[in-house]
This record gives structure tokens, C-alpha cells and sequence, in this order.
């Protein structure tokens, strides 16, 4: 199986995939790091990870049979707007990069469904399945193991050549020999800590996720805490703050491929024009997106968050006061309370 590695790389750079290991199946202490994890809440709502909590960390117990995992890496950095000029605007909506092209999750899975049969083709028959954030798999840990990447102490995978990519997974029966982990590269650095808005990086490789704004953003389905809002400050959508900061991604490399790059000018919008978008306009203009998961509660919702941490302006007030007699409970409390924060400050 060694033999046949360097051709299956070869196939997944034909495929446009940046990067592919081999990890084993076992993977050790893994586990029990993550139910720690899980028994101090870190996950908030997110409750199919505690459902799952240790499925995640034995391959074979989602995929019985499997004997190697073939991790790939996908980058995805467009060449859309500035992303610090977006953050430093309030009148503009920031969402974090992955999300301003196409949906990640068919361009990945279809790679690997290329690259797992063409592979068949060459060996013949063996039985694989592909994943790509659509299983509770422990990608991070996973690609580490496979030598893609150290995980950062954001926890977030991360290589020489930056952050900016996505994971997916071939669960196969080939008894591929694994490669040898990366070895980490953080050293001292603290900028991914110091720089997150709502301080969910408690400390190196702890994340509370209850705090992070891509789950107050995304995975978040009811109200966003008080507390928190105004740290939001204009992000509608994820946040990158910890990739942006990072050393490393100064050698990201730009993304040319059509799939990732901005659609409907989403790097450059304005909260206004994102805010006036009725439900069919944003099922229509976000079709193929992630975006389109949340729904348009809860971008409304965010929209109005954003807003309200907007300077003061009475083209802000308006927009928001017309959705004041919004069918749903939680955008109407979330446009009060933009709307009380447009009325008070100067």
C-alpha cells in the first residue's frame, strides 16, 4: 500500500485537493481530552457532539472495517475585500471567508468521491466512505495525526503555509501505513488568544464554544446573550479574527478556483442591504451557499445584532423599526434591542 501513495497523491492535486496523509485508526488520548471537553459544556447547544462524543474518536465505531483514514486538505482563500477594512467598518457586514463562495461541503465531497474511485479503479473494489464535517469524526485531530498540520492553539489545524483550508475524510479498508504527525510550530505566540472579540479562547488549545462567535453566529439557534452582542461588533456570520491574526497565514496562498471566490458582493455588502433581504431573496440568493443553513431568522437575527453595534443613523433606525412586527420572537427581541441601542448612544 505505501507503494500506491505518492499516485494517490498525484490524483488528489489532478482533483485540485492541497494536501493529503494517512492517520491511523487509534487515536489515543484523543478521546479523553474531548469528553473533558464535553463534561465542562464547552460544546453549548451543540448537542449532537455529546450524542456522539465517542464515536468521534474510534474510526472503526462509525465505520466498522476501517483501517486507515485518508485525510485531505482543501484551501479556500479568496480574493475577496480586505477582510481587516470589512472588520473596521461598522456600516459593512463581515462574514468569515469560507462562507462567501459556494458550499464547502459538495466541492469536498465530490473530490473525494473522484479521488476514492479512481483509486478503485486502479486496486479494485474496497469499501470507503467520505466525510467532510458531515460525521462525528475528529477532523483536526485526524488531519494532525495524517501530517497536514499541528492544531493551533485556537484549535483550529494549521500549517506552514496558514489556516485558510477545509478537511475531509476517506474511512477506507486499505491497511495503508500511516505518516508521520507534524510536529507543531506555535511556540511562544499568543496572537490567536489575544485577539478574539469575546475572549473564547480561554487559553492555548481551550476553546469555550459558547462564547465563539461562529457558534453565536451559526450553530446558535436562540437568543444571542446580552452580554456578548456588543463583541459581535459587525460579524453576521463566523468570525476569522484568530486565523487573521495568525503568523502563519501570512503565506497563504490565494484560492484561483471559481468555487470560493465572493458571491453577491457578500465581501463588500452593507447591514442595510443584507437586512432589507425578504426570505425568498435570501433562499435565492444564497442557494449553493452555507449561509442558507441558518435560515432567515437567525440572519435577521444576526443582521440586527450587527446593527445595533452600528454607529447611530437614522437609515439604521428605519430599516429596523419596519421589522419590528416580525412574525418571529427572536428576531422582534433582537431588533429591540439594536433599536435601543441606535436611540441612546449620541
Amino acid at each position: 500500500m505505501a507503494d500506491i501513495k505518492p499516485a494517490l497523491r498525484a490524483w488528489a492535486r489532478e482533483l485540485g485537493l492541497c494536501g493529503l496523509g494517512f492517520a491511523p485508526v487509534d487515536l489515543g488520548e484523543a478521546e479523553t481530552r474531548l469528553m473533558d471537553w464535553l463534561a465542562l459544556g464547552y460544546h453549548g447547544d451543540m448537542d449532537y457532539m455529546s450524542r456522539h462524543g465517542g464515536v468521534r474518536a474510534k474510526p472503526t465505531g462509525l465505520v466498522p472495517g476501517t483501517l486507515c483514514v485518508i485525510s485531505a486538505r482543501l484551501d479556500y482563500l479568496p480574493d475577496a475585500a480586505d477582510a481587516w477594512g470589512t472588520l473596521n467598518d461598522p456600516r459593512r457586514a463581515y462574514i468569515a471567508r469560507y462562507a462567501l463562495g459556494r458550499d464547502y461541503h459538495k466541492v469536498l465531497r465530490v473530490r473525494l468521491q473522484k479521488l476514492a474511485e479512481r483509486l478503485a479503479a486502479e486496486i479494485g473494489p474496497y469499501t470507503w466512505r467520505a466525510f467532510t464535517d458531515s460525521a462525528p469524526v475528529m477532523e483536526v485531530e485526524l488531519a494532525a495525526r495524517a501530517g497536514l498540520g499541528w492544531r493551533g492553539k485556537h484549535t483550529l489545524l494549521l500549517g506552514r503555509g496558514g489556516s485558510w483550508f477545509f478537511l475531509g475524510e476517506l474511512y477506507c479498508d486499505l491497511p495503508f501505513p500511516p505518516d508521520p504527525p507534524a510536529s507543531a510550530h506555535c511556540g511562544t505566540c499568543q496572537a490567536c488568544i489575544e485577539i478574539c472579540p469575546t475572549r473564547a479562547i480561554l487559553a492555548p488549545y481551550r476553546l469555550d464554544a459558547r462564547r465563539c462567535i461562529s457558534y453565536l453566529t451559526i450553530e446558535h439557534k436562540g437568543s444571542i446573550p446580552v452580554e456578548l452582542r456588543p463583541l459581535i461588533g459587525n460579524r453576521i456570520y463566523g468570525c476569522d479574527d484568530c486565523q487573521l491574526a495568525c503568523p502563519w497565514n501570512r503565506f497563504a496562498k490565494r484560492t484561483d478556483g471559481p468555487d470560493f471566490q465572493p458571491r453577491n458582493e457578500l465581501d463588500t455588502a452593507t447591514l442595510i442591504d443584507l437586512f432589507a433581504w425578504d426570505e425568498a431573496g435570501f433562499l435565492d440568493r444564497l442557494a449553493g451557499s452555507a449561509i442558507r443553513r441558518i435560515g432567515h431568522e437567525r440572519w435577521l437575527r444576526n443582521l440586527a445584532v450587527a446593527l445595533g453595534n452600528a454607529p447611530p443613523d437614522p437609515a439604521i433606525h428605519a430599516i429596523l423599526a419596519a421589522r419590528r412586527d416580525h412574525p418571529s420572537a427572536l428576531v422582534r427581541e433582537h431588533v429591540e434591542w439594536a433599536l435601543s441601542r441606535q436611540s441612546r448612544r449620541p
